[in-house]
């Protein structure tokens, strides 16, 4: 469906879900809605995905909420979804929350309208990239980041004090889409406060995410010096990655990473490039996106393994086994650990920090034979309440149970039911690439630590467009046999 935007990157006549939604009012609502303010009686604008987690029980598998006059239909039954995973009927659809980052991103994979077509072709381009052969190469580079981190966190077990996960996550996995994508180093171990570059991820992250709570007629008023802001850090983002660029071109080129391909590579059917100004948005999408989901799910993972001891000790007597002696781990042996994977797999199905997606009609169809939908009308798949589907997960869905994804579990569950990296053609083109990165990672952070929690410690999750345990804090033991 064609669509032209505003100077601001967001849709023009940008339209609520109710417009396409013949029978909206068949669908449930939170109770207590008042007029135009909508369902905000106990909303949080810190906590809107975990204030819809509270109310999607109660509502059922199609609910709506509305606040300041936009109304959200969200999907979580694993019946729908499956249906809104039909290309045929549905496509992805670029809704608010990621349209508030067009205005750094632009036709970026991740934030590209449909029928824009750079995304076609940057996908095309790129998907080599991620091919087994690309990622063998990638490991050493990974393998040699992950040697910062232990040596990092060497060093505050030798002093005693806490390890900050969230943080470190965020140094490591910057550190390894830069290096391995990129041919460049941020020096993020080495500082004692971010990155600049970080900083102003996060910064245009929280911008956006405030976008999505503040009524459009208002926020050039509330929000004008958050704006100011936010064109200062989408300023650095694009100067950085610039000279990134810039360093490249007068280099004549890298080891043929991501960035190689961008400046080099032609379309293998059309002869199409992408344009200067495409590369810049697609490394600031792979930087960003690259980095920022990898570390939320490591920092999950990290999380319950500390609450968890026994699953732990289970995961690292199958690293002991499957590297043995090695110092350091083949490529192939990593996908040989099968248990740290379904423990990774675990931690994206209680807190997928991509915790949803949207999508759309592109033709006039029926939601899962119930809800009329026009072409046009969309929704966003609830991710982390499809993940807690009873139906599919069972009673204890809440329960941190990495056996869940054994194979003859996963082989009895219908499809579509577990989705951290969304859905169709347009899902995210890195996820073996942050598979593969997360598994290396927790491997060897098994091998070599026992994880003591801090007992007073109560997991609370940072909402910013995507998921992060807040102030997790971890105390390490050297295991005997550690490496």
């Amino acid at each position: 469906m064609a669509q032209t935007t505003t100077a601001t990157g967001l849709p023009k006549g940008f339209r609520d879900a109710d417009q396409g939604w013949p029978e909206l009012h068949r669908i449930p609502h939170p109770p207590h809605r008042l007029p135009f303010l909508g369902d905000v009686i106990g909303a949080s604008r810190r906590t809107p995905l975990q204030d819809s987690l509270r109310h999607a029980p109660a509502l059922g598998p199609v609910f709506r909420r509305k606040a300041f006059g936009k109304e959200f239909v969200f999907v979580w039954g694993a019946r729908q979804v499956a249906d809104l995973a039909d290309e045929t009927r549905f496509a992805k659809h670029v809704g608010l929350g990621v349209a508030n980052l067009r205005p750094v991103a632009g036709d970026g994979l991740f934030t590209a309208y449909n029928e824009e077509p750079n995304w076609q072709l940057a996908h095309d381009v790129l998907a080599p990239g991620f091919s087994r052969e690309a990622m063998a190469g990638y490991h050493p580079m990974m393998l040699a980041v992950a040697g910062r981190l232990t040596d990092h966190w060497d060093g505050a077990l030798t002093a005693g004090r806490p390890v900050d996960v969230p943080g470190d996550m965020t140094k490591l996995t910057l550190e390894t889409i830069a290096r391995t994508g990129f041919g460049h180093d941020f020096g993020s171990f080495e500082r004692d406060r971010p990155h600049p570059f970080v900083t102003a991820m996060v910064g245009t992250l929280g911008y956006a995410q405030r976008l999505n709570t503040v009524p459009a007629p208002l926020a050039r008023h509330l929000l004008r010096g958050a704006a100011r802001r936010n064109a200062a850090d989408i300023a650095r983002l694009d100067a950085t990655v610039d000279e990134l660029i810039a360093q490249r071109r007068a280099s004549g080129g890298g080891e043929g990473d991501l960035l190689d391909r961008m400046l080099a590579t032609a379309h293998p059917r059309t002869g199409e490039r992408l344009s200067a100004l495409n590369v810049r948005r697609q490394v600031i999408t792979f930087l960003v996106a690259g980095h920022e989901t990898t570390s939320g799910a490591l920092s999950f993972a990290l999380h319950y393994l500390s609450r968890h001891p026994e699953i732990a000790a289970r995961a690292a007597a199958e690293v002991d086994a499957v590297w043995g002696d090695a110092a350091r781990p083949g490529y192939d042996q990593v996908a040989k650990l099968r248990h740290v994977r379904r423990i990774l797999d675990e931690s994206l199905r209680l807190w997928p920090t991509a915790p949803a997606y949207a999508r759309e009609a592109t033709v006039d169809t029926v939601l899962a034979g119930e809800h009329p939908m026009r072409r046009g009308a969309w929704t966003l798949v609830l991710t982390a309440m499809l993940h807690r589907d009873p139906e599919v997960w069972g009673a204890d869905a809440e329960r941190f149970d990495p056996d869940r994804f054994e194979p003859a579990a996963v082989r009895t569950r219908a499809p579509h039911t577990f989705k951290p990296f969304g859905t169709g053609a347009r899902a995210c083109i890195g996820r073996q690439f942050a598979l593969h990165e997360a598994t290396l990672v927790l491997g060897l952070l098994l091998r070599r630590y026992r994880l003591v929690p801090d007992p007073a410690y109560r997991l609370r999750v940072t909402e910013r467009l995507t998921l992060m345990p807040e102030a997790l804090r971890l105390h390490l033991e050297r295991r005997p046999t550690g490496r």
